[in-house]
């Protein structure tokens, strides 16, 4: 018997209740906007002398409009696409934001000892993630042995400004490229003069400063629930990023099995333990980005350990038969108290 569900993996959500609720006194203003299959919002206190709401939001559009132009994987003329579908030997130039996300990805990759890995589309395809959902199956070896031999971030390499990689591979940054955008975009508004905003994009998020009247930027974070969508803690932010990753938005189910579209490329397998959803908080929202992944493929235990012991602000929640059991990392509940 088989069940699918493919819905967007919303790191967080309960979109709403983000940042609380605003009045018609609140001098905040906001912009609403699509990009990367999904929406963006950035809500901000106006200063002097900064674009106003229309002007602003043409130039975020811009800003989005060249990311996608340069990394989308799901267009065939970005710089990414024609990386991709070049051939094993290949050395290509590559705009500025693709050299950053690879060096955050080689980042991540060492530090969690390959879990992190930019290069699984194959094998998000060989399981029927990328495709007709009925067609989700768990493969015979020799057809996992085939597209393990297209995976492996080790042979890609930076040279000289160009990206090069020895092995046909498939490059994508959906892992880290939404948190990517979110730092841009913090950056162009603060090059503006604006220093309290929020900014999200597909579920990724950075809050900083305050908004109106020394009030805290709110984050709903949603509990990993298939039903429905419940906020499981409210944190107050500034000037930390925050990202979920979780299993509850994107899997299917084959003979009572649930099988996650999160992968871990040493094994050619979809994660299969406990860990329902883990959320992040960091400065940089292409790292919390990135960790999120990381700790839900490394799970419950070994996730755990890593995060500890790598001071990570982190917020795991497990299965428990029918129920969630959740923990915070002492650096999570630090920032989230105030702490230093």
């Amino acid at each position: 018997m088989r069940l699918s569900v493919i819905r967007p993996v919303i790191a967080v959500a309960l979109a709403a209740a983000l940042t609380g609720c605003f009045n018609s006194v609140d001098p905040v203003a906001e912009m609403y906007g699509a990009t990367m299959g999904s929406t963006y919002s950035i809500k901000w206190v106006p200063v002097e002398d900064a674009p106003d709401t229309e002007t602003l939001q043409a130039d975020v559009d811009r800003m989005l409009a060249q990311f996608d132009a340069e990394v989308s994987t799901w267009r065939s003329d970005s710089a990414l696409a024609h990386f991709n579908a070049a051939p094993a030997g290949t050395c290509m130039d590559m705009p500025p934001s693709v050299l950053a996300l690879m060096a955050q990805a080689d980042q991540l990759a060492d530090e969690s000892s390959g879990a992190f890995d930019v290069t699984v589309a194959p094998l998000l395809k060989l399981w029927g993630f990328h495709g007709d959902p009925q067609q989700q199956a768990v493969p015979e070896q020799p057809l996992l042995d085939q597209a393990m031999a297209k995976v492996g971030q080790k042979h890609l390499r930076v040279d000289a400004g160009q990206l090069c990689k020895d092995v046909a591979l498939t490059v994508d940054f959906s892992s880290i490229g939404a948190g990517y955008m979110v730092d841009r975009v913090a950056e162009r508004l603060e090059s503006y003069g604006i220093q309290n905003y929020m900014v999200e994009i597909t579920g990724e998020l950075k809050a900083v400063g305050r908004k109106p009247g020394d009030r805290p930027w709110r984050i709903a974070i949603e509990e990993p629930r298939d039903d429905n969508r419940v906020a499981q803690i409210i944190l107050s932010l500034s000037g930390e990023s925050v990202s979920t990753s979780g299993d509850y938005r994107n899997y299917f189910e084959l003979d009572g099995q649930r099988f996650s579209h999160t992968f871990d490329a040493r094994t050619g397998q979809p994660v299969m333990h406990r860990l329902a959803a883990v959320t992040v908080l960091d400065p940089s929202a292409m790292r919390a980005d990135g960790l999120s992944t990381v700790l839900m493929i490394m799970g419950e235990e070994a996730g755990w350990d890593y995060a500890v012991s790598h001071q990570i602000p982190a917020f795991f929640v497990v299965r428990a038969g029918e129920l969630f059991e959740s923990r915070a990392t002492p650096r999570f509940t630090a920032l989230t108290e105030g702490e230093e």
